[in-house]
């Protein structure tokens, strides 16, 4: 059995597609028959959320989980349809908290192309959003486990109120570090956690291993967050699909600017915290300065990284497998990404 700290060097992220290319094929096929609806207007909008190129990465999750806990996809007859039902509820609702949260942040650019709500309008867009909400509820009920229904039911409230504690803290700069965390643990890392768990109850897994995959998926999405964070601040539009300093732009005290202030100047804590109460893009240049000069990012990859290595850390209770190794490629590829 593989050690936290063995690096699966010759894994790729592609190699981890492959091992459930055949699953994900027929996860896009039921988004695409389950989009479907009478009204224009829906199929329309659904139709270019879905299709703007994410990276599919929470619902291919759900297989690998289901994989590594030992759920033979491909050989054993039905034992792919309820992972692959689940894996599309899970992109349905992940799809719908994208629509929801372009609104709130008036977001205009997204994966590199306008948002829903730039194109069709803010009430379209949250239309939109409840109607891929309310048809993931309807495609729970087909896979006829209350355990399932459970997790999931559970994960749509916590994802609802982290963004009303993200909304709560918008131009607050005393954001504290456990607050920022428990916001991101709340709003993203909990999808990746009925990600992971549930392939792992489809698997029929023991509690303890469940438990497991619940944390690795906690875990991962926790690395995951800190890491936009980070890229918001480094990337830029053509690699990241959004603008540089989109977050101090909607008020968001993210890492990088909770250790900024914490060790920089108090002039330069002053100018940070100014920029986060007037959502100021004019003093990016300054802010940016400060972070470079405290190793914000660096000191933020540190805390990505810690994430990380936790999440590899519960995969120890999966036996050796190439599904259980594409888990780990997958936790450090949220720490070495780009974009």
């Amino acid at each position: 059995m593989n050690s936290p700290a063995t690096e699966i060097s010759t894994i790729t992220i592609e190699d981890c597609r492959a091992l459930v290319a055949g699953g994900m094929q027929r996860v896009d096929d039921l988004i695409r028959q389950r989009l479907a609806s009478e009204v224009v207007l829906i199929n329309q909008l659904s139709a270019y959320i879905i299709g703007s190129g994410g990276k599919r990465l929470r619902p291919q999750l759900v297989l690998l989980s289901a994989g590594a806990c030992g759920l033979d996809q491909e050989n054993t007859p039905g034992a792919v349809e309820h992972p692959v039902t689940v894996a599309a509820i899970i992109e349905f609702i992940h799809t719908a908290t994208l629509l929801h949260d372009d609104v709130v942040d008036a977001s205009d650019l997204r994966r590199g192309q306008q948002t829903a709500n730039a194109v069709w309008g803010n009430e379209a867009a949250v239309l939109v959003g409840d109607f891929l909400y309310s048809r993931s509820f309807e495609m729970m009920v087909d896979v006829q486990s209350l355990e399932v229904m459970s997790i999931l039911a559970s994960t749509t409230n916590r994802i609802a109120e982290g963004e009303v504690m993200q909304l709560l803290n918008v131009r607050e700069p005393d954001v504290s570090e456990s607050q920022y965390i428990a916001v991101i643990e709340a709003k993203t890392a909990r999808l990746f956690q009925a990600a992971t768990e549930l392939g792992a109850v489809l698997a029929g897994s023991s509690k303890p291993v469940c438990q497991a995959l619940a944390s690795y998926g906690m875990h991962l999405g926790t690395a995951f967050q800190i890491v936009d964070d980070v890229l918001d601040y480094r990337s830029d539009s053509d690699t990241m699909g959004k603008n540089i300093g989109d977050d101090l732009g909607e008020g968001k005290t993210t890492l990088p600017l909770i250790y900024a202030m914490r060790d920089g100047s108090a002039k330069q804590k002053q100018t940070i915290s100014e920029a986060i109460r007037q959502a100021d893009l004019d003093r990016l240049p300054d802010v940016l300065e400060a972070i470079t000069q405290t190793n914000a990012l660096g000191q933020s990859m540190a805390r990505a990284a810690e994430s990380a290595e936790a999440a590899i850390g519960e995969l120890l209770v999966l036996p050796d497998s190439a599904h259980r190794d594409a888990l780990e490629r997958i936790a450090r590829y949220s720490v070495e990404r780009q974009f």
